[in-house]
């Protein structure tokens, strides 16, 4: 592995992880390790795991019901501008717009909705398919300030 990140080149995974507790924790080491090899800081490393992990915990517990017959299918690039991880679960999907805010005063002590919220707000692009089992997260890196 280059320590450089321009030499690093594109890493790629692409696994089924089984829907249960703890199975996340298959891509999001070698994620960890990867963004690290590419450079990528530590802010920026802190919020891609934030996100991945709310993702693939969200499609095993919500979308797959901790089903042992079901799996999360789980797509990972990572370059020394970009990580793009693709997730999906074989559940039935849900409406993203339909998660209510939970920034508001009503909803602060709510449970739900702060996974998504974080997911948005960490992440340079999200987006779901149109049945909701799937999501793409996209995190770019800027270019340093001159």
């Amino acid at each position: 592995m280059a320590d450089n990140p321009s030499m690093a080149g594109t890493w790629r995974l692409a696994v089924d992880l089984p829907s249960e507790r703890g199975s996340n924790r298959q891509v999001t080491d070698e994620l960890l390790a990867q963004l690290g090899a590419h450079g990528w800081p530590e802010a920026d490393v802190f919020a891609v795991h934030l996100a991945v992990e709310e993702a693939i915990v969200n499609a095993i517990v919500h979308g797959n019901k901790l089903d042992p017959s079901k799996k999360v299918r789980v797509a990972c690039e990572v370059s020394a501008d970009r990580v793009l991880v693709s997730i999906a679960d074989e559940g039935p999907g849900f409406d993203p717009a339909s998660v209510p805010d939970c920034t508001t005063d009503d909803r602060l002590e709510a449970p739900g909705g702060r996974g998504v919220m974080l997911m948005r707000s960490f992440m340079t692009r999200i987006e779901y398919n149109p049945a909701g089992n799937a999501v793409v997260l996209e995190k770019r890196r800027l270019p340093p300030e001159s």
